[in-house]
């Protein structure tokens, strides 16, 4: 939710200031909170404190304090996601954005699924605590980073600032226009809501369906999916999908829908493990397509409103699976979540390819990609 709610004005807050400086700030909020939640599991308040439910009911402290941290942390995320991805253009030209956002993004996988075997040892062997130093430690490494960075990532605008919110309203406004990432949202949002019904009872999968008890299983499948992120980042850039880029999404989700259903027809760690690591790779691929095409195709000024408006829409139903996917685990059990889940993904890709013909037609040619600074309130034509 605090995802969900931050992007509707996260992309006009990275068109509206210098996206270096304002990374910086972001990421160092988001350290801040991560050594506000080490010190939370340090000390560990125990006072009970009532809160509404059955008489009697009540949590601790400590716990109460991990949500305020846990929300603090990821608005800081979504509020840096925009102004990052808009900064790329500002090094790469069109024709280079597929493999440069692949090679960035598969470092990023690969560091994720290094940290998240990292923590689930930790988890297993010591107190918590521990295992929040590696988040802590990412953190620090990015601000250093960001304070070395001697670029100037200033937006290119051309008319005055108004209202955080009308700008944000122009992103989505902007979106209803281009219709192909208009229906690539769509589909995005159906996608992933199926996904999160499933994986959302991921622990219980290991649990029940699996019969394995160790918080390292849980690390290693969410390690192998990661990995499988970073290969797709890799790999999607030398197929040369911009021309067919839409096409190439419809099919990446019809086989990220067959992964998911294969979960749930077997019952050994070492098969699962293989399987989600195809799964990780095609929302890899995906996510490289989406961030290449709106690099090459949007203005400056638009395209943190741009990704955030995207965002909102590509997630806006992910808390409802969530929810969904323990009310459906309680009714079929984790088995049926996961046949449900990824057959109704492989379905949804099924009527994305008969009924999405502006997605099918979506690509772009970067060679030729000459995209310029429209006036302010205007848009460049989709190529």
């Amino acid at each position: 939710m605090p995802t969900l709610v931050t992007a509707f004005f996260a992309g006009a807050i990275a068109d509206r200031y210098d996206r270096g400086g304002l990374m910086r700030v972001i990421n160092l909020i988001a350290l801040v909170a991560t050594a506000f939640a080490v010190a939370d599991f340090v000390v560990r308040p125990s006072a009970p404190v009532p809160i509404p439910g059955p008489h009697g009911f009540y949590l601790p402290e400590w716990l109460l304090l991990t949500y305020p941290i846990w929300a603090t942390i990821v608005v800081s995320s979504t509020l840096f996601r925009p102004a990052y991805n808009s900064s790329v253009p500002k090094f790469v030209e069109p024709k280079l954005l597929g493999r440069a956002n692949g090679l960035i993004y598969s470092a990023a996988a690969l560091t994720s699924a290094a940290a998240t075997l990292i923590v689930g040892s930790l988890l297993t062997l010591a107190p918590t605590e521990y295992a929040f130093t590696v988040p802590f430690l990412l953190f620090f490494a990015t601000q250093a980073t960001l304070l070395m960075l001697d670029v100037d990532l200033s937006v290119t605008r051309t008319g005055r600032r108004r209202a955080v919110w009308s700008e944000a309203k122009e992103g989505f406004l902007y979106l209803g226009r281009r219709r192909e990432l208009l229906e690539l949202t769509i589909g995005a949002l159906l996608v992933n809501f199926l996904a999160a019904v499933a994986l959302v009872e991921l622990g219980l999968y290991i649990g029940l369906w699996l019969g394995l008890a160790q918080g390292f299983w849980y690390g290693a499948l969410v390690a192998a999916s990661t990995l499988g992120v970073a290969v797709g980042f890799l790999v999607i850039p030398r197929v040369r999908f911009e021309p067919h880029a839409g096409r190439w999404v419809i099919a990446l989700i019809g086989l990220m829908g067959l992964a998911l259903l294969s979960l749930g027809l077997v019952r050994s760690i070492w098969l699962a493990l293989p399987i989600m690591f195809v799964y990780g790779m095609m929302p890899g691929m995906v996510q490289t397509v989406l961030l290449s095409t709106i690099q090459a195709t949007v203005p400056d000024a638009m395209m943190g409103r741009v990704f955030s408006a995207d965002e909102v829409g590509s997630y806006a139903l992910v808390p409802v699976g969530q929810s969904t996917g323990g009310l459906l685990t309680l009714a079929i059990g984790v088995q049926g979540t996961f046949l449900a889940a990824g057959g109704a993904i492989c379905a949804a890709g099924l009527l994305m390819a008969a009924t999405f013909g502006a997605l099918r037609r979506l690509g772009y040619h970067p060679a030729e990609e000459t995209l310029g600074e429209p006036p302010e309130g205007e848009t460049a034509a989709p190529v």
